[in-house]
């Protein structure tokens, strides 16, 4: 899983129908545009093809400084986190077992691939920061593989089964919108989906201490702000992650405009740089 880099720099939104209501006059009830944001989240997840993209997109800006996260298939740098080389659309690691487990789906796949060469000593490194038996070839060979389809398809589905689906299935099982998938979603792809003092799991504990999951009859709106507060509590037990504008000036941003459904358009700061979507 990928750390941003210390060096890596890192709306209003028009009103919306709800989906088949029909307004009755007399009654006195207004449809705000948040109610119907919250109805249009009821009916579409993250796992949404236009959400999802928004999503890679939102990661990208955070991980690569840049929107275009299809450009990042070939990306490999050792930012110093202590998880080896970082590479790929979500920061596979040498030392974090995901970079191993998307080698070895690569070389089923494709055997005699450019990388399968490096699957030993790919072994011996995990769970550490060492580049033994990698140097000096494998950041080459790894930005030459990013140029078979193969390569790209594997990395999208280990994305999909290490992060971003068990990400979107928790998020539908505590019964969050797309922005709380997403919060799930960008909280997996940094910590992790273990159990330790600063994983997904904790970080959702910590929540849980402070309030209840919709699921669990809570407010969405304070229920995520729980969790984001407890996100930024894990980051900064890390150096690495101690930047918390990933959170702060985007994630809070969304939420604190009520867009439950991350509706374009967004705007939102990432280490001091500005993006937007629609």
């Amino acid at each position: 899983m990928h750390s941003p880099s210390p060096h890596i720099r890192a709306s209003r939104r028009s009103l919306l129908t709800l989906f088949g209501a029909v307004l009755v006059a007399g009654t006195g009830a207004a449809v705000t545009a948040r109610s119907a944001a919250a109805a249009g989240a009821a009916a579409t997840g993250l796992d949404d093809p236009a959400k999802k993209e928004i999503a890679m997109r939102l990661v990208s800006s955070a991980e690569n400084s840049s929107l275009d996260w299809q450009a990042q298939y070939g990306y490999i740098e050792d930012i110093g986190d202590g998880r080896g080389y970082t590479a790929g659309i979500i920061g596979f690691c040498s030392g974090t077992s995901d970079m191993l487990a998307l080698v070895e789906l690569y070389t089923d796949r494709e055997p005699g691939n450019v990388l399968a060469g490096y699957l030993p000593a790919l072994r011996r490194v995990n769970g550490g920061d060492s580049h033994e038996g990698l140097d000096p070839g494998f950041p080459a060979a790894w930005r030459e593989a990013a140029g078979d389809p193969a390569f790209r398809q594997a990395q999208d589905d280990e994305r999909d089964r290490v992060y971003f689906g068990p990400a979107v299935e928790r998020g539908k099982a505590d019964s969050l919108g797309v922005l709380g998938q997403f919060a799930y979603y960008d909280a997996i792809v940094m910590h992790g989906d273990g159990d330790d003092a600063t994983g997904f799991g904790a970080i959702r504990r910590r929540a849980l201490a402070q309030t209840r999951t919709p699921a669990q009859g809570g407010d969405e709106v304070t229920y995520l702000n729980a969790f984001l507060d407890a996100r930024v509590w894990a980051m900064k037990q890390e150096e690495a992650h101690s930047d918390t504008t990933r959170v702060d000036t985007a994630q809070r941003v969304f939420l604190q405009e009520r867009n439950l459904n991350l509706d374009p358009p967004l705007a939102w700061k990432v280490y001091g740089d500005s993006y937007r979507i629609g």
